[in-house]
């Protein structure tokens, strides 16, 4: 697995963590970049992941990224998130090759959101991988593909808490409040002296 790097992509000013990639070298190396968010993806598979599309989110707009893979595969899910309430916090998965002596591909991947789990697609079989985002959500993918999907990474990003930025706006309203309603006070350097 590839350190973390810090990045910054087409999003409003959105720092993304680089995490991955998992499965092989094959195929050439491709990053999306990030985004706002992802509002939807389609995998074609069969014996493995033959090619991930991604929808994202690019400023309240969607913006679908290059397909990549081959152009394999027998099933296709398309995976449609309720974006913005619903974000993708998982990916796992497997990889090996799916002959004999090849490099390793993508097996199988499973999605999980805040609110569902999508998968597996593909076949568990090979090496397992995975990556829970605790209190972050993928904001772009990264990885290799050739004939088939070679490897997976991801790109993601903290969730901005409305809780938390409620608390911290009222905060400074109480604090604002406070200081408006309190008569100004001044010090002073001078010393007292008797005569």
């Amino acid at each position: 697995m590839e350190g973390k790097k810090e990045s910054q992509g087409s999003g409003k000013g959105n720092k993304s963590i680089v995490v991955g990639p998992w499965g092989g070298n094959g195929g050439n190396s491709w990053d999306d970049g990030t985004y706002n968010g992802v509002r939807e993806i389609t995998l074609v598979y069969d014996r493995c992941i033959d090619s991930i599309s991604v929808v994202y989110d690019k400023n309240g707009e969607p913006f679908t990224a290059e397909k990549h893979g081959g152009n394999g595969g027998t099933r296709t899910a398309q995976i449609k998130l309720e974006y913005p309430e619903e974000y993708l916090v998982s990916v796992s998965g497997h990889h090996c090759p799916v002959v004999y002596g090849g490099s390793p591909v993508i097996r199988s991947l499973t999605l999980k959101s805040n609110k569902r789990t999508f998968g597996p697609y593909g076949v568990e079989e090979g090496t397992p991988f995975s990556f829970p985002i605790e209190g972050g959500f993928i904001v772009g993918f990264k990885g290799r593909n050739g004939w088939y999907l070679d490897a997976i990474g991801l790109r993601m990003s903290r969730v901005q808490s409305a809780k938390l930025i409620d608390r911290v706006q009222k905060s400074f309203k109480r604090l604002a409040t406070t200081a408006s309603s309190k008569p100004f006070v001044t010090c002073s350097n001078s010393i007292a002296t008797k005569n």
